[in-house]
């Protein structure tokens, strides 16, 4: 069977679920490893990261069957979903990798104040930092009730603001890049389905209408 005919098109897609489904086994499995060891405790972000991973895992779910059964309401619904995803993901991506150092640093800034101070308490403590910006004296509050072990290392430790910064170019750039990665296998996953879906199974009824 020559590859483009209806075995490889079912193969492909096949394949293509099956990585789909182990990264979103990998996003649900990564959340629940980071709260286990207490790296992240936020509820929203651990809740983020799972949704994502069931999503895809329920897509996946839902496009390997469609391809194994030949479903065309299945194959249908996929399509259409994957290339909403792709949409969005693909705007994301591009602002992840067009957002600039000033931009970065009022994300930062807007976030961390409407943190929990549980949160900021947490995030010092692993970042091994106290206070954000030294800009107002909001940053003197913080370095006092700051449990970060620095304090007792050295006479004044590092703001947390500059530790972010200095990580977030090269994270953002690592999002956008992976995300816009998995953006073009949405649209490899939509023209196969979209393929796949037109094709006629040379096992079925030949009068049979698909």
């Amino acid at each position: 069977m020559v590859c483009g005919g209806f075995a490889c098109s079912k193969n492909a897609l096949c394949a293509l679920n099956v990585v789909y489904m182990l990264v979103g086994l990998l996003l649900i499995g990564v959340a629940a490893w980071g709260k286990g060891l207490g790296l992240v405790s936020s509820i929203h972000i651990i809740g983020g990261v799972i949704a994502v991973g069931v999503f895809l895992l329920l897509i996946a779910v839902a496009g390997l069957i469609g391809a194994i059964n030949h479903h065309q309401v299945l194959l249908f619904f996929y399509m259409i979903i994957l290339g909403l995803v792709f949409v969005f993901q693909f705007g994301i991506s591009w602002s992840c990798l067009a957002i600039n150092r000033s931009k970065q640093t009022d994300v930062i800034n807007a976030s961390w104040w409407v943190m929990s101070n549980k949160t900021r308490d947490e995030l010092e403590r692993s970042f091994d930092c106290c206070g954000l910006f030294n800009l107002t004296t909001m940053y003197q509050q913080d370095y006092a009730f700051c449990t970060a072990v620095c304090k007792s290392r050295r006479p004044t430790c590092q703001m947390c603001g500059e530790k972010f910064l200095k990580h977030s170019d090269e994270a953002l750039k690592i999002l956008g890049g992976v995300g816009l990665f998995f953006s073009f296998t949405e649209i490899l996953g939509v023209w196969l389905a979209m393929r796949f879906r037109n094709q006629k199974d040379p096992r079925a009824n030949p009068s049979a209408f698909l």
